[in-house]
């Protein structure tokens, strides 16, 4: 896989945990960095420009949540989040915030690595499936970029809410089922994590206006842009 020129900053104020997830990551051809607290990992996070976070949720100075918040402010970039906790609360909050993908402790370094590659090769593939810009009414996407413009007016998104919206404007109209779009846009072959569709659906509904998406009871999503 090409990686080596693929960054991963590492977020975890654990040392042990820290040394192996870095480990394995480097193992994968991963360029790492690791830090372990809130104000740490936003200064990293501005300064290493990395293609890739994994992020505890529990950390000294602030939590990931927020350093999650910050580092989504100041520049989109996928975001593995990391917790000792696995109730559906922490998972909807870290989604909500811009989090990409979850796991709760204790985990697997293989699926670890495997879940950084995913989110590095699911950018990859949405920049070269849409080079060109889409135009759907007034809504305007150039995946090279990775801005969203609605109105003329450009709209932050995180990394996974932008790759949804491209994968739902690429089939405008379209009913896409949430256990295809879980497949499709997260890789995930396990439908259990439909809710994880639907807190991005609000998400970009709340950024882009609520009359975009459609829901189909109990099938999924459809983009209704340009009608």
């Amino acid at each position: 896989m090409e990686t080596a020129e693929r960054r991963v900053l590492v977020v975890e104020d654990e040392p042990a945990i820290a040394d192996a997830v870095a480990a394995r990551l480097r193992a994968e051809g991963f360029a790492v960095r690791v830090v372990g607290d809130g104000p740490a990992a936003v200064e990293a996070a501005r300064t290493s420009l990395p293609d890739v976070v994994v992020l505890d949720v529990m950390l000294p100075g602030f939590d990931g949540l927020e350093v999650c918040r910050r580092i989504q402010a100041d520049r989109p970039v996928p975001v593995l989040m990391l917790t000792a906790r696995g109730e559906e609360t922490d998972l909807l909050v870290g989604l909500a915030v811009g989090a990409d993908d979850y796991m709760a402790k204790p985990f697997s370094m293989r699926e670890l690595a495997a879940r950084v590659h995913a989110l590095v090769r699911r950018a990859d593939r949405v920049a070269a499936a849409h080079g060109s810009r889409i135009r759907l009414g007034d809504l305007e996407i150039s995946p090279a970029e990775r801005r969203v413009t609605r109105a003329g007016v450009e709209v932050h998104l995180t990394p996974t809410e932008f790759d949804l919206l491209v994968h739902l404007a690429g089939r405008p109209r379209t009913v896409l089922p949430r256990e295809r779009l879980l497949a499709e846009v997260w890789g995930w072959a396990d439908a259990s994590g439909t809710r994880t569709v639907d807190s991005h659906i609000k998400a970009l509904r709340r950024k882009l206006g609520a009359d975009l998406i459609r829901t189909v009871h109990g099938v999924g999503y459809a983009l209704e842009a340009g009608r």
